[in-house]
């Protein structure tokens, strides 16, 4: 946008001196090579650019299949669970949530294959882990961080005072 109204200016700031300057004699093909410049700088800068994007996100629209992995405009990322028509896909946001989305509002596609998670075992390789083994992992570390922090809480220098009624 800077560059268009850069451009803007020095084409303003020419027709001005062009207007000071005495009426030359010569080809009126003349006077217009500089507003034909500013178009095909235009053109390359702004225009050309933005049509090649179009192009790649239709070509992205047109290659989604079920089980995609995708992000949408808004920046919710889902699974395809159906393509409904050209326009529109069923994506699964959570276990069980489906939401009908126009095909256009797909930004996006994050993976198009699902993948076991990977463990780096002690030896640094990495190896394919089941899916329950890594939920289990996931599940132990949330409970230790909850016993740490059950553990700091009783610990602790500040003693509560109790009230008793009486």
């Amino acid at each position: 946008m800077q560059i268009f109204l850069i451009a803007c200016l020095v084409v303003f700031c020419s027709s001005q001196a062009m207007a000071d300057a005495p009426p030359a004699q010569g080809n009126g093909l003349m006077s217009f090579l500089p507003m034909l410049a500013f178009l095909a700088i235009l053109y390359f800068l702004l225009v050309r650019p933005q049509q090649k994007r179009t192009k790649e996100h239709r070509a992205l629209i047109a290659s989604v299949k079920k089980g995609d992995k995708v992000v949408t405009s808004c920046g919710i990322l889902a699974t395809v669970s159906k393509i409904v028509s050209d326009q529109e896909v069923v994506l699964e946001i959570a276990d069980g949530v489906y939401c009908k989305f126009v095909k256009s509002a797909i930004s996006n596609v994050v993976s198009t294959e699902t993948q076991p998670p990977v463990a780096i075992d002690a030896k640094g390789d990495a190896g394919q882990v089941d899916a329950d083994k890594a939920t289990k992992s996931t599940d132990e570390k949330l409970e230790i961080e909850k016993n740490v922090a059950k553990s700091a809480k009783s610990e602790s220098p500040v003693k509560r005072k109790t009230s008793t009624k009486k």
